[in-house]
């Protein structure tokens, strides 16, 4: 499909149905191509939270076992000592 600037306002709903088509979009200005706007791919599944590589990175730290104190301690303020 081709989309002139004015398509991308005007016809935005069609340019997006072009793209759930697999379709790519040829963005033209003023008769001359620009850019193409592809379609994004379509992930196969679902990852969960817990399969991600940063989850659980922390496991082994022995000053996370009391979330609030941990918090707490970096939260306080910073004492001059004079």
């Amino acid at each position: 499909m081709k989309a002139s600037v004015l398509d991308l306002r005007r016809r935005m709903k069609d340019v997006l149905r072009a793209l759930e088509r697999n379709e790519s979009v040829t963005l033209v200005y003023r008769g001359r191509t620009k850019g193409i706007i592809m379609p994004a791919p379509h992930k196969k599944g679902v990852v969960k939270v817990s399969e991600h590589p940063a989850f659980g990175m922390w496991k082994d730290r022995k000053d996370l076992r009391d979330v609030e104190a941990f918090v707490r301690s970096v939260r306080k303020g910073r004492i001059r000592a004079i």
